[in-house]
């Protein structure tokens, strides 16, 4: 990490806000390089981050902490974290596309309750990647129309090793099964899927953990590792 978008996102795939980022003018730094962390290769993500401000931005910060200038320190401190939070932020959109920007877009209507009160609080149950994973399907649904595909394919990227069987022959229904254990933080992943993806006429069975069992599939018929269909 050099520069200071680089950090944001860095922060954010962590489960940081922006808010949680404050940064400082350095005291000492390289003038080849625009953060100044204590440990040149670090990977950390600091929330109290030295900058040096001259490295791309000189222009605007070039008189704000002059050696003369010794007044309203603590408003110049605030007013330069304003600011580069703001420079930050102006960078990571130049380097955004077409598809970033419909994800942003999709995220605020979640988050203005625009799909409903179960898909607005269950996406905090996703990591930022995982966000990703969802909207974008969501975009290709737009697109396509292909419910069950998706549905299988954003359930496959979340939750590895899982299994999606389509049985129609007295009603429209999915048995899904997920190697992991049941959680809180699981289910409202599942709940959020089937909300957007899962057409009308289905249902799903969801099995944690143990599979259900399947004549002459012998992993599936060990004893006290089955699951009842």
């Amino acid at each position: 990490m050099n520069y200071i978008w680089d950090l944001l996102i860095k922060a954010e795939d962590e489960g940081l806000s922006k808010k949680d980022i404050n940064f400082h003018l350095a005291e000492t730094y390289s003038p080849y390089m625009e953060l100044s962390p204590q440990f040149l290769n670090t990977q950390l993500v600091e929330q109290h981050v030295e900058v040096n401000p001259y490295y791309r931005y000189f222009d605007i910060f070039n008189n704000l902490f002059h050696p003369d200038n010794t007044s309203d320190r603590a408003f110049r401190e605030y007013f330069f974290d304003i600011v580069l939070h703001f420079l930050a932020d102006i960078d990571r959109m130049q380097g955004m596309n077409k598809k970033e920007f419909f994800i942003r877009f999709i995220l605020k209507d979640i988050e203005a309750n625009v799909f409903g009160n179960v898909v607005r609080h269950n996406i905090c149950s996703f990591s930022k990647k995982e966000q990703e994973i969802v909207v974008l399907n969501m975009l290709r649904l737009y697109q396509t129309g292909d419910e069950i595909y998706l549905l299988k394919d954003t359930l496959k990227r979340l939750f590895k090793g899982c299994f999606i069987y389509v049985k129609s022959e007295e009603q429209d229904e999915l048995l899904l099964y997920i190697r992991q254990k049941k959680t809180e933080q699981n289910e409202q992943k599942v709940q959020l899927i089937q909300e957007i993806f899962l057409p009308i006429s289905f249902h799903i069975e969801v099995y944690w953990q143990y599979h259900f069992g399947i004549i002459d599939a012998e992993e599936t018929m060990k004893l006290d590792r089955i699951a009842l269909y």
